[in-house]
């Protein structure tokens, strides 16, 4: 999980470094990806698992449902 949110990270530092436009929006729509990623496998750890800290796996769903939902207007802005 956490590996997910460093690529996300590290793909939207790379974005912001790009050479051109095209290279911006695809490198935050990698990042996106990524943060679509992260849902999916702290969903499927929640649903499969008994925790004890359910609480923050519900938190980091929405801390990266949030992200998605900005790294996509960041590229609607973008075209």
């Amino acid at each position: 999980m956490f590996v997910h949110q460093v690529l996300l990270g590290a793909n939207y530092i790379e974005a912001n470094e790009s050479l051109s436009k095209k290279d911006f929006v695809f490198r935050v729509k990698i990042s996106r990806k990524e943060a679509k990623e992260s849902i999916y496998w702290l969903r499927l750890i929640n649903e499969t698992n008994k925790l004890n800290n359910q609480k923050i796996v519900d938190k980091l769903i929405q801390e990266s449902i949030e992200l998605k939902k900005i790294l996509s207007t960041i590229i609607e802005k973008s075209k």
